[in-house]
């Protein structure tokens, strides 16, 4: 947490230098050029308003904002309209997803079979009923069943080797109704088959217990009868949206010129209202975004919140994607904001991707020495939007606090749950790393 002392020794200090700037600069690096960095620093951390951010939040997360909803468009547009308000020429960027419904049924029932049984579906799961003789099938790999028959019949395979996906469009090419998937290990998994596909006939995932127990069971009575159904599963195409809001340099003297990017995601997953994951991080984008955009810059800052990161980054992703070879390369930094908020999580924390250092890491370590005496520590980590980045080759960290909280994607995570001081000491610390890079004067010192 921050050292208030150090924070007001910092601010006395640079107070002090605007008055009687320190003569100590390199050749070409004025005390005037000095003075009005060190204005315009102050100016920053003056600006940043808690108050700002907390108020965002609380509008963000009245409701779940779920990936393609109704909820989702509204806080875009709300997004837009602050970006708007802030002075931004802003960009609301489409792209569409695969968005699957899950059954509100699920019924599976084997012949004389008197264990209970707690199938589960998996991601891709199909509607649909079936009711014939089971048959095993191994691992549903193409020379498992070369020579069965499965036509009309429910399979039951096991977990491993290839994917669900593969093992299902096996058995569907040869006529299966219906398909019975167990784990391979104990416990319990989620399963997915990847995408829709009108070749899927119903399935569901069952554990290695309960899969054991249906093998020994027709191994007894090999021409069992098997019921299942599903009812309720369907998957449709489904747009969620980025929220784009550009700050061009002031000055670039280069012919093209450096961009940074700061960004979060504003989708929240079902049932949860999502104040800390990610209306904090998204607050705390536009609010970064409203204080600096007066700032004097030679850098390009692109403030993006991002869609459907709680349905596998695909916000992110889209937006990397396309994004021209020239404007990749041009990208020296991406400062993802995500989870920053809450008052029952942990310490701050960086993370990237390959548990490395980084251009984003060392200037953020720089900015939380100069205002809390210590360097915010990172580790690695993958789940966040700033993967699609990294996997860019742009240097990239995920700002977060952990542990993360109890209510992490719980319909507890409300806005009671938010600190101010959090968010004003990791806006501080984020607002203090851009500026480092951005400044105009930086490579003259």
């Amino acid at each position: 947490m921050k050292n208030k002392f150090l924070k007001f020794a910092i601010a006395a200090i640079l107070c002090l230098s605007v008055i009687a700037p320190i003569a100590t600069f390199a050749t070409h690096y004025t005390s005037t050029q000095n003075e009005k960095e060190t204005n315009l620093e102050t100016k920053i951390l003056q600006s940043l308003d808690a108050d700002n951010m907390y108020n965002n939040i609380k509008f963000l997360s009245k409701t779940p904002r779920v990936a393609g909803t109704q909820q989702e468009d509204a806080a875009v547009a709300y997004i837009k309209k602050q970006f708007e308000s802030y002075g931004y020429k802003t960009e609301v960027q489409a792209f569409t997803f695969n968005d699957y419904t899950v059954p509100n049924s699920i019924g599976l029932d084997v012949e004389r079979f008197s264990k209970k049984l707690n199938p589960q579906a998996l991601e891709y799961s199909v509607s649909g009923k079936a009711t014939a003789e089971v048959i095993f099938a191994g691992l549903g790999q193409k020379n498992d069943i070369a020579q069965l028959d499965l036509t009309g019949k429910i399979v039951l395979l096991q977990r491993g080797v290839i994917s669900f996906k593969e093992k299902m469009l096996n058995v569907a090419a040869k006529g299966a109704a219906g398909v019975i998937f167990y784990n391979n290990a104990p416990g319990t998994i989620m399963g997915s088959l990847g995408e829709p596909n009108k070749a899927y006939v119903p399935s569901v995932l069952l554990t290695q217990t309960e899969g054991e127990a249906i093998l020994i069971h027709l191994n007894k009575n090999p021409r069992a009868v098997v019921s299942l159904n599903i009812e309720g599963a369907k998957s449709a195409q489904n747009t969620s949206h980025n929220v784009i809001a550009t700050k061009k340099p002031n000055v670039s003297n280069k012919a093209s010129h450096d961009i940074l990017v700061i960004g979060a995601h504003h989708d929240s997953v079902a049932g949860a209202p999502g104040a800390n994951d990610d209306a904090s991080g998204t607050a705390m984008t536009l609010e970064l975004a409203r204080v600096l955009k007066t700032i004097p810059t030679d850098t390009e800052i692109r403030f993006i919140t991002f869609g459907a990161e709680e349905l596998g980054l695909l916000g992110s992703n889209h937006y990397v994607e396309q994004l021209p070879k020239n404007e990749i390369s041009r990208i020296v930094a991406n400062f993802n904001l995500d989870m920053v908020g809450s008052k029952d999580a942990g310490e701050l924390i960086l993370q990237t991707v390959d548990n490395k250092p980084n251009l984003v890491t060392e200037l953020a370590q720089d900015a939380s020495t100069q205002l809390n005496g210590e360097p915010t520590p990172y580790n690695q980590g993958d789940s966040s939007d700033h993967v699609p980045f990294s996997n860019a080759g742009i240097p990239a960290a995920l700002f977060i606090h952990n542990p993360a909280e109890p209510w992490y994607h719980k319909p507890q995570d409300t806005i009671d749950k938010i600190s101010k001081e959090k968010l004003q000491d990791v806006s501080e610390i984020v607002s203090i790393a851009v500026w480092n890079q951005i400044k105009i004067d930086r490579q003259v010192k």
